[in-house]
């Protein structure tokens, strides 16, 4: 009972310190936002959006209060996380990652695919290497039929964490892009190797979709450190 209200109260704190901190970023969009028409108008999902772990701070903020579910895993960390994401306005995480729980994780993103519920994962989560995609998401745009949209953020000025994905925090008003790549259709038939060579491609475009959103803002992030 005393976990479970130190979760609550450590996610409400830290979701409304993001949601602060967050008011004063400038948003620019890179590529077409695949959530709405030519028009504007809303298009219909669900989506499968693949995202680096170093963008999940800046991605939580900006997906906020959408509904969509996102992939946690069973650590205690992640707990942290799930608490925070409740807190911004996401739907229950899936728990579980490719070291623990990864199995429970993708039925539960493949039920919330299939209700209609937009899903984003860090595909290079949740140990690294960074940059480096896992098969799952290539799996589950199959078994779901959904095609896979890649998303990226940069953002000047910010702080990178000295982790293992250098996880981006960007500053009060810092410009914040948020990059949409071209979408990528899942492989028609289950074959792992082809799923690993897909994900290899899901890596190197988020990858080069990042360096793309980093180009636009011309000048290098800080390290915490710093």
């Amino acid at each position: 009972m005393i976990r479970r209200l130190a979760l609550l109260a450590f996610g409400r704190l830290t979701a409304l310190l993001l949601r602060g901190i967050g008011a004063t970023w400038r948003i620019e969009i890179l590529g077409r936002d695949p959530r709405l028409g030519a028009d504007g108008t809303p298009v219909p999902g669900p989506h499968l959006a693949a995202l680096l772990h170093q963008s999940f701070v800046v991605a939580a903020w900006l997906f906020r209060g959408a509904g969509y579910c996102v992939a946690v895993s069973r650590s205690r960390d992640g707990s942290l996380v799930e608490a925070t994401l409740h807190a911004l306005g996401f739907a229950p995480s899936a728990r579980g990652s490719s070291s623990r729980g990864g199995t429970a994780a993708f039925m539960g993103l493949l039920h919330q695919l299939e209700a209609g519920t937009t899903v984003a994962v860090l595909v290079d989560g949740p140990r690294g290497p960074a940059g480096v995609a896992k098969p799952g998401i290539v799996a589950l745009a199959r078994h779901s039929a959904t095609r896979i949209q890649p998303v990226a953020v940069a953002a000047r000025p910010a702080l990178r964490l000295r982790s293992w994905d250098q996880t981006l925090l960007p500053l009060p008003f810092a410009r914040v892009v948020l990059a949409f790549g071209e979408p990528i259709d899942p492989p028609p038939e289950p074959d792992r190797s082809d799923e690993r060579r897909q994900a290899e491609e899901v890596g190197a475009r988020l990858t080069e979709l990042r360096r793309r959103a980093e180009d636009r803002l011309g000048r290098p992030d800080r390290s915490a450190a710093d």
